[in-house]
Protein backbone atom coordinates (compact mmCIF):
# COMPACT_ATOMS: atom_id res chain seq x y z
CA UNK A 1 0.00 0.00 0.00
CA UNK A 2 1.44 3.12 -0.56
CA UNK A 3 2.80 5.14 2.28
CA UNK A 4 2.75 2.45 4.36
CA UNK A 5 5.63 1.91 6.49
CA UNK A 6 7.76 -1.30 5.18
CA UNK A 7 9.00 -2.81 8.49
CA UNK A 8 12.50 -4.20 7.15
CA UNK A 9 14.70 -6.76 8.82
CA UNK A 10 18.10 -6.87 7.82
CA UNK A 11 19.07 -9.40 10.68
CA UNK A 12 17.83 -13.03 9.54
CA UNK A 13 16.16 -15.18 12.69
CA UNK A 14 19.12 -17.65 12.23
CA UNK A 15 22.25 -14.79 12.58
CA UNK A 16 19.53 -13.47 15.40
CA UNK A 17 19.46 -16.71 17.47
CA UNK A 18 23.09 -16.71 17.67
CA UNK A 19 23.48 -12.96 19.17
CA UNK A 20 20.85 -12.98 20.83
CA UNK A 21 22.30 -16.57 22.97
CA UNK A 22 25.39 -14.42 23.50
CA UNK A 23 23.99 -11.22 24.45
CA UNK A 24 22.25 -13.48 27.22
CA UNK A 25 25.78 -14.36 28.59
CA UNK A 26 26.50 -10.91 29.04
CA UNK A 27 26.59 -9.19 32.24
CA UNK A 28 25.22 -5.97 33.05
CA UNK A 29 23.23 -4.97 29.96
CA UNK A 30 19.77 -5.12 29.16
CA UNK A 31 18.30 -7.42 27.06
CA UNK A 32 15.44 -9.69 28.99
CA UNK A 33 12.46 -7.88 26.09
CA UNK A 34 14.11 -10.11 22.97
CA UNK A 35 11.88 -8.22 20.83
CA UNK A 36 12.99 -5.21 22.28
CA UNK A 37 16.49 -6.31 22.04
CA UNK A 38 16.41 -7.14 18.36
CA UNK A 39 14.69 -4.40 17.52
CA UNK A 40 17.96 -2.19 19.18
CA UNK A 41 20.21 -4.41 16.64
CA UNK A 42 18.11 -3.60 13.71
CA UNK A 43 18.89 0.05 14.43
CA UNK A 44 22.81 -0.51 14.73
CA UNK A 45 22.50 -1.87 11.83
CA UNK A 46 20.60 0.70 9.99
CA UNK A 47 22.96 3.22 11.13
CA UNK A 48 26.06 1.32 9.94
CA UNK A 49 24.35 0.78 6.23
CA UNK A 50 23.37 4.21 5.97
CA UNK A 51 26.14 6.28 7.87
CA UNK A 52 23.39 8.38 8.61
CA UNK A 53 23.42 11.18 11.61
CA UNK A 54 21.85 9.35 15.00
CA UNK A 55 19.27 12.07 14.94
CA UNK A 56 18.24 10.58 11.35
CA UNK A 57 17.52 7.30 12.92
CA UNK A 58 14.05 6.39 12.02
CA UNK A 59 11.13 6.61 14.96
CA UNK A 60 10.06 2.93 14.36
CA UNK A 61 13.82 2.07 16.14
CA UNK A 62 12.92 4.06 18.72
CA UNK A 63 14.33 7.91 20.60
CA UNK A 64 17.53 8.72 18.63
CA UNK A 65 19.40 9.16 21.91
CA UNK A 66 18.42 6.61 23.50
CA UNK A 67 19.73 4.19 21.28
CA UNK A 68 22.75 6.03 20.90
CA UNK A 69 23.30 5.88 25.06
CA UNK A 70 22.72 2.15 25.03
CA UNK A 71 25.45 1.34 21.75
CA UNK A 72 28.15 3.80 23.62
CA UNK A 73 27.61 1.77 27.22
CA UNK A 74 27.71 -1.61 25.18
CA UNK A 75 30.58 0.16 23.47
CA UNK A 76 32.49 0.99 27.00
CA UNK A 77 31.85 -2.19 28.36
CA UNK A 78 33.53 -3.65 25.31
CA UNK A 79 30.41 -5.57 24.05
CA UNK A 80 30.85 -5.35 20.54
CA UNK A 81 34.44 -6.72 20.44
CA UNK A 82 33.25 -9.78 22.91
CA UNK A 83 30.33 -10.44 19.99
CA UNK A 84 32.34 -10.46 17.36
CA UNK A 85 34.91 -13.09 18.70
CA UNK A 86 31.82 -15.33 19.80
CA UNK A 87 31.08 -15.22 16.42
CA UNK A 88 34.76 -16.63 15.22
CA UNK A 89 34.05 -20.02 15.04
CA UNK A 90 35.63 -22.67 13.07
CA UNK A 91 38.30 -19.78 11.37
CA UNK A 92 40.27 -21.56 8.44
CA UNK A 93 43.78 -20.67 9.79
CA UNK A 94 46.07 -22.32 7.51
CA UNK A 95 46.85 -18.86 5.78
CA UNK A 96 46.42 -15.65 7.52
CA UNK A 97 46.13 -12.40 5.45
CA UNK A 98 46.72 -9.55 7.33
CA UNK A 99 46.88 -5.80 5.14
CA UNK A 100 45.50 -2.18 6.00
CA UNK A 101 43.11 0.26 4.31
CA UNK A 102 42.81 3.73 4.95
CA UNK A 103 39.00 5.84 5.33
CA UNK A 104 38.22 9.53 5.12
CA UNK A 105 37.70 10.78 8.39
CA UNK A 106 34.41 13.60 7.90
CA UNK A 107 35.38 16.85 9.73
CA UNK A 108 32.68 15.84 12.94
CA UNK A 109 34.39 13.16 14.28
CA UNK A 110 37.17 15.33 14.96
CA UNK A 111 37.15 17.23 18.86
CA UNK A 112 37.03 14.33 20.97
CA UNK A 113 40.61 14.26 22.97
CA UNK A 114 43.70 14.00 21.13
CA UNK A 115 43.50 13.05 17.71
CA UNK A 116 46.06 10.40 17.48
CA UNK A 117 44.89 8.52 20.67
CA UNK A 118 41.40 8.41 18.64
CA UNK A 119 43.30 7.15 15.65
CA UNK A 120 42.82 10.24 13.53
CA UNK A 121 45.70 11.76 11.30
CA UNK A 122 46.73 13.64 8.29
CA UNK A 123 47.85 11.57 5.07
CA UNK A 124 48.07 12.15 1.32
CA UNK A 125 44.63 11.66 1.45
CA UNK A 126 43.56 13.94 4.14
CA UNK A 127 41.83 13.57 7.57
CA UNK A 128 42.24 9.63 7.94
CA UNK A 129 42.21 6.64 9.82
CA UNK A 130 43.70 3.34 8.96
CA UNK A 131 42.04 0.06 9.28
CA UNK A 132 44.94 -2.77 9.85
CA UNK A 133 43.10 -6.14 9.59
CA UNK A 134 43.97 -9.81 10.11
CA UNK A 135 41.54 -12.14 8.15
CA UNK A 136 41.66 -16.26 7.55
CA UNK A 137 42.10 -18.27 4.68
CA UNK A 138 38.29 -17.41 4.10
CA UNK A 139 38.71 -13.60 4.30
CA UNK A 140 36.51 -13.73 7.28
CA UNK A 141 37.88 -10.90 10.12
CA UNK A 142 40.19 -12.16 13.50
CA UNK A 143 41.42 -8.64 14.76
CA UNK A 144 41.08 -5.14 13.90
CA UNK A 145 43.48 -2.03 14.95
CA UNK A 146 43.27 1.50 14.32
CA UNK A 147 46.19 3.94 13.73
CA UNK A 148 45.71 7.29 12.42
CA UNK A 149 45.65 7.27 8.80
CA UNK A 150 49.64 8.36 8.34
CA UNK A 151 50.69 5.59 10.11
CA UNK A 152 53.14 2.95 8.63
CA UNK A 153 51.88 -0.33 8.15
CA UNK A 154 54.83 -2.09 9.31
CA UNK A 155 53.99 -0.68 12.59
CA UNK A 156 51.35 -3.11 13.60
CA UNK A 157 51.67 -6.80 12.33
CA UNK A 158 53.34 -7.94 15.33
CA UNK A 159 50.17 -7.29 17.61
CA UNK A 160 48.34 -8.71 14.66
CA UNK A 161 50.23 -12.10 14.58
CA UNK A 162 51.16 -12.47 17.85
CA UNK A 163 48.66 -15.33 18.56
CA UNK A 164 49.62 -16.84 15.02
CA UNK A 165 51.18 -20.17 14.84
CA UNK A 166 52.07 -22.46 12.40
CA UNK A 167 50.34 -20.56 9.44
CA UNK A 168 51.08 -19.00 5.69
CA UNK A 169 51.13 -14.76 6.92
CA UNK A 170 50.64 -13.92 3.79
CA UNK A 171 51.17 -9.85 3.39
CA UNK A 172 52.32 -7.49 0.43
CA UNK A 173 55.60 -5.78 0.69
CA UNK A 174 54.89 -3.45 2.51
CA UNK A 175 55.46 -5.84 5.45
CA UNK A 176 58.54 -6.56 3.94
CA UNK A 177 60.96 -6.67 7.12
CA UNK A 178 63.73 -8.81 8.47
CA UNK A 179 62.42 -8.23 11.81
CA UNK A 180 58.52 -9.26 11.13
CA UNK A 181 59.77 -12.44 9.16
CA UNK A 182 62.18 -13.68 12.11
CA UNK A 183 58.95 -13.33 14.76
CA UNK A 184 57.29 -15.59 12.18
CA UNK A 185 59.53 -17.72 11.83
CA UNK A 186 60.16 -17.82 15.76
CA UNK A 187 56.39 -18.53 15.60
CA UNK A 188 56.63 -21.63 13.13
CA UNK A 189 54.61 -19.53 10.58
CA UNK A 190 55.82 -19.62 6.98
CA UNK A 191 55.85 -15.89 5.79
CA UNK A 192 54.91 -15.04 1.93
CA UNK A 193 55.40 -11.82 1.46
CA UNK A 194 56.92 -10.18 -1.72
CA UNK A 195 60.72 -8.41 -1.10
CA UNK A 196 60.85 -4.48 -1.55
CA UNK A 197 62.15 -3.86 -4.76
CA UNK A 198 65.40 -2.17 -3.29
CA UNK A 199 66.02 -5.32 -1.11
CA UNK A 200 69.66 -6.18 -2.06
CA UNK A 201 69.03 -9.79 -1.11
CA UNK A 202 65.73 -10.25 -1.41
CA UNK A 203 63.44 -13.37 -0.15
CA UNK A 204 61.76 -15.79 -1.72
CA UNK A 205 58.06 -16.20 -1.37
CA UNK A 206 55.39 -18.51 -2.68
CA UNK A 207 54.09 -17.06 -5.75
CA UNK A 208 50.90 -19.00 -5.86
CA UNK A 209 49.78 -18.94 -2.29
CA UNK A 210 50.44 -14.91 -2.29
CA UNK A 211 47.29 -14.95 -4.91
CA UNK A 212 45.26 -15.87 -2.13
CA UNK A 213 46.12 -12.34 -0.48
CA UNK A 214 42.95 -10.73 -3.01
CA UNK A 215 40.77 -12.18 0.05
CA UNK A 216 41.65 -9.25 2.46
CA UNK A 217 41.11 -6.70 -0.04
CA UNK A 218 37.58 -8.60 -0.40
CA UNK A 219 36.85 -8.27 3.20
CA UNK A 220 37.94 -4.46 2.99
CA UNK A 221 35.20 -4.24 0.21
CA UNK A 222 32.48 -5.78 2.33
CA UNK A 223 33.26 -4.06 5.38
CA UNK A 224 33.06 -0.57 3.21
CA UNK A 225 29.83 -1.63 1.85
CA UNK A 226 28.68 -0.04 5.40
CA UNK A 227 28.96 3.51 4.98
CA UNK A 228 29.91 4.25 8.41
CA UNK A 229 32.89 2.14 7.62
CA UNK A 230 33.60 4.14 4.71
CA UNK A 231 33.56 7.03 5.74
CA UNK A 232 34.58 7.85 9.80
CA UNK A 233 31.64 10.25 11.34
CA UNK A 234 32.19 8.91 14.96
CA UNK A 235 34.49 11.09 17.25
CA UNK A 236 35.18 7.82 19.33
CA UNK A 237 37.79 5.73 18.17
CA UNK A 238 36.23 3.26 20.49
CA UNK A 239 32.93 3.81 18.72
CA UNK A 240 34.06 3.48 15.41
CA UNK A 241 35.83 0.19 16.11
CA UNK A 242 32.79 -0.92 17.56
CA UNK A 243 30.72 -0.49 14.31
CA UNK A 244 33.71 -2.53 12.24
CA UNK A 245 33.51 -5.22 15.49
CA UNK A 246 29.69 -5.78 14.67
CA UNK A 247 29.75 -5.63 10.92
CA UNK A 248 32.68 -8.51 11.08
CA UNK A 249 30.09 -10.52 13.82
CA UNK A 250 27.45 -9.89 11.29
CA UNK A 251 29.94 -11.64 7.77
CA UNK A 252 30.66 -13.89 10.40
CA UNK A 253 26.93 -15.35 10.88
CA UNK A 254 26.06 -15.22 7.09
Amino acid sequence: MIGATMEIEYINEFSWNKIFSFLKTCPGIYCTQESKCKNFMEAIFWMARTGAQWRELHDRYGKWNSIFSRYNAWSKKDIWNQLLQFCVQDPDLEYIMIDATIVRAHACAAGYGIQAEQGLGRSSGGFSTKIHAKVDALGNPLAIILTPGERNDITQPDALVADVYGSYVVADNGYDSDAFRDKLLEQDCKPTIPPRSNRINPSTYDEYIYMERHVVECFFSKIKYFRRIFSRFDKSARNYASFIAFVGAILWLR
